[in-house]
């Protein structure tokens, strides 16, 4: 069964059914291109604040690739996966310097810029150009295999050159960015991983895995991914004027650009002497090493667990001149931190 057959089903489905989403309602490829690397590894109703926040911070590329860094990562806060805001950052530096300013306008074009591959390239040419080229995300992987009885393992790149060649054969060459939307929105609402709402899908009675009942086992989607453990201690240290230390995360780690505690990572639940070490205070004779931790928590990521022990040093057992590079505990909302700093001054605060 090929999707070209069901293809007009799938367009009128999307024309009653889809959400009214502002991206939608632009061709502008900037703006595209903003909300394809938002909703990256994002659900769309968390990252659309976020979009609003970002185009109306940077409503031009230009505004985009001359703004601070730390300005951009603080928008994206919250967001995980801070590569992608610093690749869009060079990505519109890209355009502004090399390419006159001017967004490239073709799927092998668009792929070139920093930080963008087949999927986004794909979205933002059929959405902003009309090229007829298939998006295969997530969603659409999903929809594929389900619809074809497919029992290849989706994570699989063999899978998706796959998915893309196929829809590259039946993709409407007059209209491919309504076919994108739809199949993608139809992933996102109908042939959701968990129970999907087969009833009203406009492929149901043609779809291999509902004739065979085989909603809930595909599409195959193994992950060979080795969780790594890791145990950080953070160390949140204050002067008498209650300034407390942080510093800059090199930008080639998780997290990169952004601001945290200092940090030791040790595998014990114990404090780690060479915390104080780290801050210039491992011969201070009248440092108390605190035995209770502030906080204990669990952080996952996608490759890694990270146990996060935040110790606290009272400001009583320091002097003013202890410590460098202070800033006041008020303002640590003003810099961007990744989000076991925004649990941890919560912490503080509390």
């Amino acid at each position: 069964m090929s999707f070209e057959r069901v293809i007009p089903k799938l367009l009128t489905w999307y024309e009653l059914e889809k959400r009214e989403l502002p991206w939608r309602d632009t061709l502008n490829p900037y703006y595209i291109w903003v909300s394809e690397i938002i909703l990256q590894q994002t659900r769309v109703n968390q990252g659309l604040p976020y979009y609003i926040k970002f185009v109306d911070k940077f409503p031009k590329i230009y505004d985009l690739a001359v703004a601070d860094e730390e300005e951009v990562l603080k928008i994206w806060q919250g967001l995980g996966y801070y590569s992608r805001a610093r690749n869009m950052q060079k990505a519109a530096n890209v355009v502004i310097n090399d390419l006159d300013g001017k967004f490239p306008e073709n799927f092998t074009s668009i792929k070139k810029l920093p930080g963008v591959g087949d999927y986004t390239a794909a979205a933002i040419a059929s959405f902003a150009f009309e090229e007829p080229v298939p998006v295969v995300d997530g969603n659409v992987k999903r929809v594929f295999a389900r619809f074809l009885g497919l029992v290849e393992n989706i994570q699989l790149a063999k899978f998706q050159s796959l998915a893309f060649a196929h829809l590259m054969e039946v993709i409407p060459k007059n209209n491919p960015s309504t076919f994108n939307q739809a199949m993608m929105e139809l992933g996102a609402l109908i042939c959701t991983p968990k129970n999907p709402n087969c009833e009203n899908c406009p492929f149901a009675e043609n779809c291999v895995a509902k004739s065979k009942s085989l909603q809930n086992i595909l599409p195959v989607n193994i992950k060979k991914t080795k969780i790594q453990k890791r145990t950080i201690h953070y160390l949140f240290i204050t002067d008498k004027q209650d300034n407390c230390l942080i510093q800059k995360r090199p930008t080639d780690t998780i997290w990169g650009g952004l601001y945290e505690f200092p940090n030791i990572e040790k595998g014990t639940t114990e404090f780690p002497l060479e915390l104080l070490d780290l801050v210039g205070l491992k011969d201070s004779l009248d440092i108390k090493v605190p035995t209770k931790a502030l906080g204990i928590t669990t952080h996952k990521l996608s490759h890694q667990t990270i146990t996060a022990i935040l110790w606290r040093l009272d400001k009583s057992q320091l002097i003013d001149n202890q410590l460098n590079n202070r800033i006041k505990i008020a303002n640590l909302n003003n810099f961007p931190l990744h989000k076991l700093m925004l649990k941890f001054v919560d912490w503080i605060h509390d």
